[in-house]
């Protein structure tokens, strides 16, 4: 009898199909059942408004004529898709969108986590969150507002900045809102000031989880600041980095579209050309829907090859991906 008593319980065998420890649907649905209600909201809105228009998609293989529809429109197959690939344009396109792309990667995408290890480092909290908060503001001012403040700053009439440089350096005043040479340089500054404290936000959530028990073990272990930022900080922020920089390559070819079609004049249109703005140009005011159709494809397409190439890259570096 002892000997029956002191023998472990038999577990069951988990069900055909299931992992072990995995609660059924049949039972998972009503005990949780409050919890998936809060679900539907959100997969209505991405069945609606995300995975439905993609049937819109099959235009870019036809010759879509509104009047006569999707299934009376004459399929062509590739025809889009050549003539972008062929055309004049597409050279132009893809040098100016990459260009604008490194540049961003380059300075906009570093600039959260320098602020953020930079605040991070501030011990006096009021000083701290009045500087979060000052460089916060600009990310709710829409790009319309952003770009009047950068023509009443740099236009070559009334600009703020360009008449304390004529009468600084003197000789004919420069036009920087016109000037191709000045067209990235203004790009790129204005989305540091717009989106660097917004993304602040998450490297300073990251920062915030380290356990301060770890930069005082370090202390007693006569570690500088230096050590506890290489060996504690940014190991701290390593996933949250890795996670953001893979979603950033999905966005390369994506270029703010209101940003660069606000600040495009005739003079910049050569270096101002981009994806997006094109997608407008031809789509809207020209009526070439299919063509249109087919070079977001292209897009959509090669955002998805360069989200998954870069999550391939993470994984094979020994980081945490996104999937």
């Amino acid at each position: 009898m002892a000997t029956d008593l002191a023998k472990p319980p038999v577990e069951t065998a988990p069900e055909p199909g299931r992992a072990p420890g995995r609660v059924p649907l049949r039972t998972a649905l009503p005990r949780y059942r409050w919890l998936y209600l809060m679900l539907v909201p959100g997969l209505v809105y991405f069945a609606v408004f995300k995975y439905l228009p993609m049937y819109g998609l099959t235009i870019a293989f036809q010759d879509f004529v509104p009047f006569l529809g999707y299934s009376g429109s004459e399929w062509v197959g590739l025809k889009h898709f050549e003539a972008l690939f062929t055309g004049p344009d597409f050279g132009r396109l893809m040098f100016n969108t990459l260009f604008l792309a490194v540049l961003t990667v380059l300075f906009v995408f570093p600039a959260p986590i320098i602020v953020a290890l930079m605040l991070n480092e501030l011990r006096v909290n009021v000083l701290k969150r009045s500087i979060q908060s000052l460089i916060y503001i600009p990310h709710f001012l829409s790009w319309a507002i952003v770009a009047s403040l950068t023509y009443l700053l740099l236009a070559v009439d009334f600009g703020v900045i360009a008449r304390f440089v004529h009468d600084l350096v003197g000789g004919p005043r420069v036009d920087y809102v016109a000037q191709p040479d000045w067209f990235r340089p203004i790009i790129i500054a204005q989305t540091l000031w717009k989106a660097t404290g917004w993304g602040t936000i998450i490297y300073l959530a990251a920062l915030a989880g380290v356990d301060p028990n770890l930069y005082e073990a370090a202390r007693m272990d006569g570690a500088g600041r230096r050590r506890q930022f290489w060996h504690i900080t940014l190991p701290a922020i390593r996933p949250t980095i890795v996670v953001m920089a893979i979603l950033t390559s999905g966005n390369l070819l994506d270029s703010s579209f209101e940003q660069i079609w606000l600040m495009t004049n005739s003079l910049n249109r050569s270096v101002a050309d981009v994806f997006d703005t094109y997608v407008y140009y031809i789509g809207i005011t020209q009526g070439a829907f299919s063509y249109s159709t087919a070079v977001g494809l292209f897009k959509g397409l090669a955002g998805a090859v360069l989200i998954f190439g870069s999550n391939w890259l993470a994984k094979r570096l020994g980081q945490r991906g996104l999937f």
